[in-house]
């Protein structure tokens, strides 16, 4: 399993750095489109949202991506009148009112956590390409130092109710990876920020990234499943690796708007 992981990791990683910084912001916007559906894709088979419900989730979360890149003036609408054509669809195409929150609410909720998050990355690359591969540098570099340190020398659990896996020693490698991770992506590409501003966004993404791990566990155990999906050799589904970009990605957006 570690082997696996670390071949398709170094497949990816290289692909992933030119894809982002060479190609341009329309190439990225397909990217968002392609995460978004395979994760939307994902939550919903977890929680068996089937039939219109899950195609009208689809297109509103495609609808979402594409809003954002080209106005977000109207994005709170496009979210809107995708509640409203939801609510509608279960109202006249199951007439049993019965379990009509608990049809609705994960339809919704799916769009609310994946694409409307997932946005903040298309914002954040407007400041640069070099903030997206700081982003994802930063949460891999976490996952990574808080599996292996957590597997290697890690006892004493984080939070065994919703994730039985994880450690205090996971944790702490989780903020470890993230600020060196930061100083080094500084250090390459982003010359002008200063040292204590990578030591501050690395320490705060780490404790982000813990948390949007610590959700998606929740939802999974919740819907008694071990991963999201199976994408990807060795690392699951696409929520499972982006469980922590989800919540990064806003929190860097508002840091890099601090900064600057």
């Amino acid at each position: 399993m570690h082997f696996k992981r670390f071949i398709v990791a170094a497949a990816l990683l290289p692909a992933f750095y030119f894809y982002i910084m060479y190609l341009s912001s329309e190439y990225f916007l397909f990217l968002m489109i392609f995460m978004s559906i395979i994760a939307i894709w994902e939550f919903y088979s977890m929680y068996h949202v089937e039939g219109i419900l899950r195609f009208i989730g689809l297109i509103s979360g495609i609808s979402i991506i594409v809003i954002s890149y080209i106005s977000k003036g109207i994005l709170s609408d496009v979210i809107i009148l995708s509640f409203i054509v939801m609510a509608g669809v279960r109202l006249f195409f199951k007439r049993n009112p019965r379990s009509s929150l608990s049809d609705i609410s994960p339809p919704v909720l799916g769009l609310l956590y994946i694409p409307c998050l997932l946005t903040f990355q298309i914002r954040l690359r407007e400041f640069g390409p070099e903030w997206v591969i700081l982003l994802y540098t930063m949460v891999w570099a976490a996952d990574t130092f808080a599996y292996y340190i957590g597997t290697l020398i890690g006892k004493k659990k984080l939070y065994v109710e919703v994730s039985p896996n994880k450690t205090l020693s996971g944790a702490a490698g989780s903020l470890m990876g993230s600020v060196l991770a930061a100083i080094l992506i500084k250090t390459a590409f982003i010359t002008d920020l200063t040292m204590s501003s990578a030591f501050v966004i690395g320490i705060t993404i780490g404790i982000i990234s813990i948390f949007g791990d610590l959700v998606e566990s929740m939802f999974k155990r919740d819907a008694g499943v071990k991963d999201s999906g199976a994408i990807i050799p060795g690392h699951g589904g696409i929520l499972d690796k982006i469980d922590g970009i989800l919540f990064a990605g806003p929190t860097l957006y508002w840091m890099v708007r601090i900064i600057k």
